[in-house]
């Protein structure tokens, strides 16, 4: 029976992952020093755990635009979102989005470049 029951079993919860929820796409462009920022915040261990679903977020990855945000170190918190991590996010206390976890402080809500920037130490071009 159960070499039955676990295939059957895989055959019905697998193709859930395909249905995962995914963000809006970002139509932003990105600048030199946004994707040297991104890089930054990636390099220095910088997290933002985001859900697909927040329209906060999102405005935090325009700011960034298409290339830089995808640099980003993104953690998906909904638990229906594509690659989620809500365990972590839940064992991390995160209950806004977007929020950055910089240098083992978590701080929510949109923060403009310039302000990544000072919290992470980044010390490159800042013609955001």
């Amino acid at each position: 029976m159960k070499r039955f029951l676990l295939p059957l079993l895989a055959a019905l919860i697998l193709p859930l992952a395909a249905f995962a929820e995914k963000p809006p796409i970002v139509t932003s462009t990105s600048t030199t020093s946004s994707i040297s920022l991104a890089q930054h915040l990636r390099a220095t261990g910088a997290v933002k755990y985001s859900a697909y679903w927040c329209p906060h977020c999102h405005d935090q990855n325009q700011l960034f635009g298409k290339k830089a945000a995808a640099q980003l170190n993104n953690i998906e918190c909904a638990p229906d979102g594509e690659n989620s991590q809500a365990e972590l996010c839940k064992e991390k206390g995160i209950s806004g989005f977007p929020s950055w976890e910089i240098n083992g402080t978590i701080d929510s809500g949109v923060k403009s470049l310039e302000e990544l920037a000072d919290l992470s130490g980044y010390s490159g071009n800042r013609d955001f």
